[in-house]
This record gives C-alpha cells, sequence and structure tokens, in this order.
C-alpha cells in the first residue's frame, strides 16, 4: 500500500455554512452520522464558525447539546471545529480567562480537535487558545490563512508555521477560505514547511472550490507531503463550498496515495444529504459556477453578498464594480490582512463607504480599529495618513501589544449578567453563550424550552399551488413596512 492520506469531512459544518447560511438543522445532519462514522475519516468537522451563532439565533438549538449529540453519534471519528483565537465564535476579543474556560468547556462536552485561527495571522492571537486546548489533552491545530499580497510569500508563511510549532501544536493547517491556493504555491508551502519544520508535523490543508483550481491543488499538496486534507461530501459542494469526497478518492486511484475511505458508505451520505438539499432552497448560495475574479479581487464569497446588500439598501446597487476595485485600496492601506472573518467584513464595509461618501469621509469604528491595532498586528505597516485619520474617528491612539492585554478580567461580571437572564440554566456553558452573544442569547434563553426549528421547507409545499389544503402558504403578496437603520421603508413579500 502507500503513503495514507487522512481526510476531514466538513459536510456537518462548513460545507452548509458555505452553501447553504449555516441553516442546516440537526435533525438533518443525523441520518449521516451513522455512515460518516464508520466511512474511515481522519475527523469530521462539525461545530465552530458560524454554527454557534446559527444554532441560538435562527434554529432555537442549544449548540452545547449539538456537540454533545455529534459525540455520541460519531464515537469512531474524533470531532473537530473552527475557533478564532482570541475572538473564540464572537466578533470581539475576549480576556484570557474567558477563551480557557471555552476551551475547557468544549473538550468537556466532547471536541477532539480545535483547528485555531486568527484573521490577520497574528501569532500573539493564538497562544492562549493553543495553551488552553493543550492543557486538555485535545490535539491543538495550529492555522495559516492563506492570502495573496506583496508580502505574503512562502517563506512568510514557512516561518509562520515555525511559530506555530514552537508554540507546541500537534498539527499545521495551510488554510484558504476563498480559493486562491494554486497548485504550486500549494506544493511549496506544504514542501517549505516539511523541509523547515520535520517530515513528521502533521500537515492539514483546507480549500474552497470557488475558483476551480482547487482539487489540483489538493494533488500537488499531497506530493508535497500533505497528510490530511478537507473535503465535503459531493451533494453538498463545489461553488463557494468545497472539493467533493467522492472527486478526491478517485483522483488518488493509481497513484500510490490511499484515503482508505469507504465509498459505499459516503454514497449513503452522498443520497441522504442530496434529499434534504433542496429544503434549503431559499439559503442555498446563488454561485454555482466557477469564480476566477477573486484571484484578482480576493474576495470570498461570503463577503460578496454581504456588499451587494449593503449597496442595494443604499439604492447604489449599480456601483458593484467601484466597490470591487475599492476593496485592494482599502486592503493595502490596512497592511494586508487576510480576508476572513472577521477582517473581510471590514475591510468590505469600509469600501462601500468610500464608494459611497468619499474616501474615508466616514470610518466605521473596526474599520479604525483594525487601522490602530486593535484586532492584532498585520503582515505589511499601513498607510500612515490612514492610520492618522483613524485615530481621529476612533477617539484614542495606535497599539503594539496584544489586543487583549488590554483587557480586565470578565468571567465573574460575564457570569452574574447571563444568570440574571429568564431561561438561564446557570451552567458556564450558559455564560459562554452570553458571552459570545449578548444580544441574541436572551431571547434564546427564554425560548429554549420550545425545542428546535428547521428553518428548511418542503419543496412539494413551496411549489404547490396555493389553496387551503397547504395552512400558511402565501396566497398572494403581503406588503410590510420595516425600519432599517432608522429609514422607513416597504417591503413586498409574494409567494414564489
Amino acid at each position: 500500500m502507500g503513503r495514507k492520506i487522512e481526510v476531514t469531512d466538513v459536510i456537518l459544518r462548513d460545507a452548509h455554512q458555505s452553501l447553504m447560511a449555516t441553516r442546516m438543522a440537526m435533525e438533518d445532519m443525523v441520518p449521516a452520522c451513522e455512515y460518516l462514522d464508520k466511512a474511515g475519516y481522519w475527523s469530521l468537522e462539525c461545530w465552530g464558525g458560524a454554527t454557534f451563532d446559527s444554532c441560538i439565533r435562527f434554529l432555537n438549538e442549544d449548540p452545547w447539546e449539538r456537540l454533545r449529540t455529534f459525540k455520541q453519534l460519531l464515537p469512531n471519528t474524533r470531532t473537530q471545529m473552527l475557533l478564532r483565537g482570541q475572538n473564540l465564535l464572537g466578533y470581539r476579543h475576549y480576556e484570557d480567562s474567558v477563551v480557557s474556560k471555552f476551551v475547557e468547556k468544549a473538550a468537556e462536552n466532547g471536541m477532539d480537535v480545535f483547528r485555531v485561527f486568527d484573521a490577520l495571522n497574528d501569532p500573539r492571537n493564538l497562544e492562549v487558545a493553543l495553551n488552553a486546548v493543550k492543557r486538555t489533552g485535545k490535539h491543538a491545530q495550529g492555522t495559516i490563512c492563506y492570502t495573496i499580497s506583496p508580502v505574503h510569500t512562502v517563506e512568510k508563511f514557512v516561518e509562520m508555521a515555525e511559530q506555530l510549532v514552537e508554540m507546541g501544536v500537534d498539527s499545521i493547517c495551510i488554510k484558504d477560505m476563498a480559493a486562491l491556493l494554486k497548485p504550486q504555491p500549494a506544493y511549496d508551502i506544504v514542501k517549505g514547511i516539511k523541509d523547515r519544520c520535520g517530515k513528521d508535523l502533521l500537515v492539514h490543508v483546507h480549500v474552497h472550490s470557488t475558483t476551480g483550481v482547487t482539487l489540483v491543488s489538493l494533488m500537488k499538496a499531497i506530493e508535497a507531503g500533505a497528510d490530511i486534507v478537507d473535503t465535503s461530501v459531493s451533494s453538498i459542494s463545489l461553488g463557494p463550498g468545497h472539493n467533493p469526497t467522492e472527486s478526491l478518492v478517485e483522483m488518488l486511484e493509481g497513484t500510490g496515495y490511499e484515503t482508505g475511505l469507504d465509498l459505499e458508505l459516503i454514497y449513503k451520505a452522498r443520497d441522504h444529504f442530496a434529499q434534504i438539499r433542496p429544503r434549503y432552497k431559499e439559503f442555498l448560495s446563488e454561485v454555482t459556477g466557477v469564480e476566477t475574479e477573486i484571484f484578482k479581487s480576493q474576495i470570498p464569497g461570503g463577503m460578496l453578498s454581504n456588499m451587494e446588500s449593503q449597496l442595494k439598501q443604499q439604492g447604489q446597487g449599480d456601483r458593484m464594480k467601484e466597490v470591487l476595485e475599492e476593496v485592494p485600496r482599502v486592503r493595502e492601506d490596512a497592511g494586508f490582512p487576510p480576508l476572513v472573518t472577521p477582517s473581510s467584513q471590514i475591510v468590505g464595509t469600509q469600501a462601500v463607504f468610500n464608494v459611497m461618501m468619499g474616501k474615508y469621509k466616514v470610518m466605521t469604528g473596526e474599520f479604525s480599529d483594525l487601522m490602530l491595532g486593535y484586532y492584532g498586528k498585520t503582515a505589511a505597516g499601513k498607510n500612515p495618513d490612514v492610520v492618522a485619520t483613524a485615530k481621529e474617528f476612533g477617539k484614542k491612539d495606535e497599539i503594539t501589544c496584544r489586543p487583549a492585554d488590554l483587557l480586565l478580567p470578565e468571567w465573574e461580571k460575564l457570569e452574574s449578567e447571563a444568570f440574571k437572564l429568564e431561561g438561564n440554566n446557570g451552567t458556564p456553558e450558559d455564560v459562554l453563550t452570553y458571552a459570545m452573544f449578548p444580544q441574541v442569547a436572551p431571547k434564546f434563553f427564554k425560548e429554549r424550552a420550545d425545542g428546535p426549528i428547521n428553518v428548511g421547507k418542503d419543496p412539494a409545499l413551496t411549489s404547490a399551488k396555493a389553496d387551503s389544503s397547504h395552512p400558511g402558504y402565501l396566497a398572494g403578496p403581503i406588503e410590510y413596512e420595516v425600519t432599517l437603520n432608522g429609514n422607513k421603508r416597504k417591503v413586498t413579500v409574494a409567494p414564489v
């Protein structure tokens, strides 16, 4: 037998996050778990990313309960999550004790592999979370966010891998969220890491499929020595999602590399998700083909749709081209941050503001924080004129320390606030849910007892003619008045 290539399947998390706005209900994943668990994967990514937010915001589901359920349903396979370093799963930096507590509770509830990343690739924002994982005895995976810029070279990525190895990580992940990793750099980076950090270091490669080149990149990464790759069951793959698991298995046939995966079981999972998929039609990404323009703009799919809706809300939907040209300029001013949550939203929104109101005439609080170092250190220096403007807007100075060093201990405060909320169950897990999403958690705690909501629609129902036998189906257009950013607007909702 040739060299074994391990596979992580992202079907239970990133696949539906990328293709159907993280809306998949737990009940729609449960039936496939038995097949996935026995198929022979290295791990199954099933938690973290946007799932925590989506569970409490849209699905009335306790994310901790989801994790415990996965642990029961996947006894033979490692569970894996995506953790945003010092941001955990929220959108700000948390004080160190909160980060440690989150990791401890995630491990206790059933998490095995923690893929820890930072949007700016600032190792200082990874250290506390990685150390916390090490203390629990679970697998700490240090992550390098792949991006392209004049300052992001193979050598720089290899140097970051060395820093992560010094922190004691169990493996390194090269994370390519925008499908920018072309075959040759994939080969060069993996080979560079293996040469510099030792052949025994596990290297894990994660790519999306948006640009159409990354299945080849996985092949080249494997040839360079990559140990594990990420794919997704084919019925929820491609577009802004991931390369199909079955295609990877077939591609490796006769190459001397083998995954050892059981395709028959994966076909059963595929058929299950193929049946589920149409029910989430309203959330499905409209990007279904290939988008090579991303190599120019570097803009991941989720960020594109976000900027489009911002422009449309302001009645300036026709200015998208100008915004796309502005994004790389804003990114350069900010020191070339990789465009991944939350930096993608921050840079994208600022580009929209620049186009609509004039260059840096208005600056968001988040963008001024990014310019002033409150998210961490960027790969390149920042535009000093824009830094000066950020100081005026932010009414504060630039910092060079690790941002979380400025935070005061906050666990006790969070605990006392969370425990006052109706429906809170008095556990550290509930305190952490509140810490991540203080605006959403109170409503969730109050309604949790009603049980999970499945937002998938029965296709037979949505395509049926409107009649009295389908209660709840819209018979004709209904007009609503909504308030958006303080402005009232009329919205008409009509049946499809």
